[in-house]
């Protein structure tokens, strides 16, 4: 039975001529049954990557919940119906809803995406792919301070704010990941209603201009951010920040930006930690 075709969504974002002949590119490489090398080409000196063709593809019309370990194979699950907006807008259901302690890998996340993978409590992201990210590439919701986040592998394209959201408490980890065009790889809420203290470690990144920042942190609720092995494409201007400070609130106001860059508390990493290609 042929899978349902991948709905493209016309209204989230205006696409432009350059974006569009991306993403041609990007669904070439998506025919095969093999893994296949992109060059990802943003500005001069980004990275190539290795990105994963999708064995196989699965519509998705109400979130998949996931208890244990999900192994998708590379296949590609993208949104139709109620998940298949794929605009900005807040509150989307997501693709995939992961228990307290589940496991989710070797998914590929297609277009659109709709709010991308909901973290309950504790879980693992290994070798997860965003094609076009959605209104979040993934969304951390655990309340307990001992929850444990971890992001292994995978990549995301095409963010226009932020890949990962950091709303509830513990800690998070992202590892070895990719980022291209992106807003914020990850940002601990500047204002939902319950505030925690967050940690968030970074490693091992391959991010490719543009972007924004790589992480935000509430100065204010004692958020830390310790970044190494960061090599940053196609940013010859510095003009990426690495690490943005804010005053974050429980009031939803937006929240006030304080700075950027080490200060040795919130923001934890050193000159050598960044690499620029």
């Amino acid at each position: 039975m042929t899978a349902p075709t991948e709905q493209r969504v016309r209204h989230r974002r205006r696409v432009t001529r350059r974006r569009a002949v991306i993403g041609s590119v990007a669904a070439l490489a998506l025919t095969g049954g093999a893994v296949a090398t992109t060059s990802l080409l943003s500005t001069a000196g980004a990275a190539a990557v290795t990105w994963p063709t999708a064995k196989g593809s699965k519509a998705v019309s109400s979130t998949i919940e996931v208890s244990g370990t999900y192994d998708g194979r590379l296949r590609k699950f993208f949104g139709k119906g109620a998940l298949g907006d794929g605009s900005q807008d807040e509150g989307q259901d997501p693709i995939f809803e992961l228990a307290d302690g589940a496991v989710l890998k070797n998914v590929i996340i297609g277009v659109p995406g709709a709010d991308g993978v909901h973290c309950k409590g504790s879980c693992t992201l290994k070798n997860v792919w965003w094609l076009d990210v959605g209104e979040d590439a993934a969304s951390f919701k655990g309340k307990s301070s001992k929850a444990v986040y971890k992001v292994i592998g995978g990549g995301a394209k095409s963010a226009s704010d932020k890949v990962f959201q950091f709303n509830g408490a513990g800690r998070l980890s992202i590892t070895g990941f990719k980022v291209r065009n992106f807003g914020k790889l990850v940002r601990s809420c500047g204002n939902c209603g319950k505030q925690y203290k967050r940690t968030i470690t970074v490693s091992d990144i391959d991010a490719t201009a543009p972007g924004k920042s790589l992480v935000g942190v509430n100065q204010n609720y004692g958020d830390t951010a310790t970044l190494s092995k960061i090599r940053i494409h196609g940013d010859p201007r510095k003009k990426l920040k690495v690490c943005t400070r804010f005053q974050g609130n429980s009031s939803g106001e937006e929240p006030r930006q304080l700075g950027s860059g080490a200060d040795g508390t919130n923001c934890k990493f050193k000159p050598s930690d960044i690499t620029y290609k």
